[in-house]
């Protein structure tokens, strides 16, 4: 109802639904490298393996390959001179500094008078980081306007900063976009598409391992469904209600933002009775709304069941579930985030029998901050289930 009031920029479109499904491709190879490094990194002897790790890595490849045309896990990048600009592992570390450095409560900026003091130490850490990420920046717009420069006519749109790129260069465009504006849109893409996959994907298997009845219930429809001699594609999506169904409770009860991303009052304005004046931060607690007894029967429990027949989806019209936010200000990348959070969980169901180790009893600690990730990370016993083939084809 309040939208417009609590939004400090403009919507601007960096991709589309058509674009999105060009890049299939990357999704599918991507997600074939995963179960391929899972069945050799231990699945295959029936080891313990540390899932985050292998989420993570698939993840960030889909989406540096989609934003920026490439991979950065495998090698070190490196300048026209042959100077370092990142390795793999600082690659890694920039991204996993800023999700937590975005979820940090700092001190200076609820008493701003404090701030100077950086009591925390958060803004020296943000500083660094800061440098860090517009090195590398610089390079990537730089590499791409070369590659855009040295092409001239025959030159073909890759990648979402290829698209950028173009955008900024439109002259008739009604809400300018600079080069700044480019390297922002291309850091927000990298770390929202990043981590929600990962910690949704590995929350879905923790809950799935709790509920040894829900887990047979969705291997059954992937065998009715895709059968045991292929992988699960995208188009199968449609047709695994029960899969979605789970994705869903998922996200309900493990939103990746807890709080979603702050917002700013543009103007004064009245909520509830409430006066709210202009320049307030607000923050839309999405973890509370989904644990909510006046909404949600049984809020605490894990009951994919509570989204057949029903209408609820998380695509911000429907303000039960907002986990991609809602508005003009919703996360642009949430198509993108539901299909590689599906079928990572289809394949990874479909392909794989999942049990704790022997003994252990599984936490459901969170960590809280800008996402809500696990506080241990999920180990897991993990054996493949299908032709032996179509392992080694992946």
């Amino acid at each position: 109802t309040h939208d417009v009031v609590f939004t400090d920029r403009p919507k601007t479109a960096a991709g589309s639904a058509k674009r999105l499904e060009s890049y299939e491709y990357i999704r599918r190879e991507e997600v074939l490298a995963l179960l391929g490094d899972l069945y050799r990194g231990g699945a295959g002897a029936s080891r313990v393996v540390v899932l985050k790790d292998y989420l993570s890595t698939v993840s960030l490849n889909v989406i540096t390959r989609m934003v920026m045309g490439k991979k950065y896990l495998e090698k070190e990048v490196r300048d026209e001179a042959g100077a370092v600009i990142t390795t793999p592992d600082e690659f890694k570390w920039m991204i996993d500094e800023l999700f937590l450095l975005n979820g940090v409560l700092n001190i200076g900026d609820s008493i701003p008078w404090l701030d100077w003091m950086d009591l925390q130490g958060y803004i020296k850490r943000m500083k660094k980081l800061s440098k860090m990420f517009d090195r590398f920046l610089e390079h990537v717009v730089d590499e791409h306007s070369e590659r855009r420069r040295r092409q001239g006519e025959s030159f073909v749109v890759k990648d979402m900063v290829d698209v950028l790129l173009q955008f900024a260069s439109d002259p008739g465009l009604e809400v300018k976009l600079n080069r700044e504006g480019v390297k922002a849109f291309t850091q927000d893409l990298i770390a929202g598409g990043t981590e929600s996959s990962a910690v949704t994907v590995e929350w879905a298997l923790s809950e799935l391992l709790k509920k040894p009845e829900v887990l047979a219930k969705a291997t059954e429809e992937l065998d009715r469904v895709v059968g045991r001699g292929r992988w699960v594609t995208e188009k199968d999506m449609s047709s695994l209600p029960y899969v979605d169904a789970i994705v869903k409770e998922t996200m309900r009860l493990h939103p990746v933002a807890p709080m979603l991303v702050p917002r700013l009052s543009r103007e004064d304005t009245s909520i509830n009775g409430y006066d709210i004046p202009a320049g307030t931060r607000v923050l839309v607690m999405v973890w509370s709304i989904g644990r909510d007894p006046e909404l949600w029967e049984a809020p605490e429990e894990f009951m994919p069941e509570r989204f057949f027949g029903s209408r609820l989806d998380v695509k911000g019209q429907d303000y039960e579930l907002l986990p991609f936010g809602s508005g003009r200000r919703m996360c642009p990348g949430y198509s993108l985030g539901l299909k590689v959070i599906q079928v990572s969980l289809a394949n990874l169901l479909h392909g794989f029998t999942w049990r704790l180790p022997d003994g252990v009893e599984l936490s459901m600690e969170e960590i809280f901050g800008l996402s809500t990730p696990r506080k241990y990370p999920l180990e897991a016993v993990v054996e493949p289930k299908l032709p032996a083939h179509l392992y080694a084809e992946a």
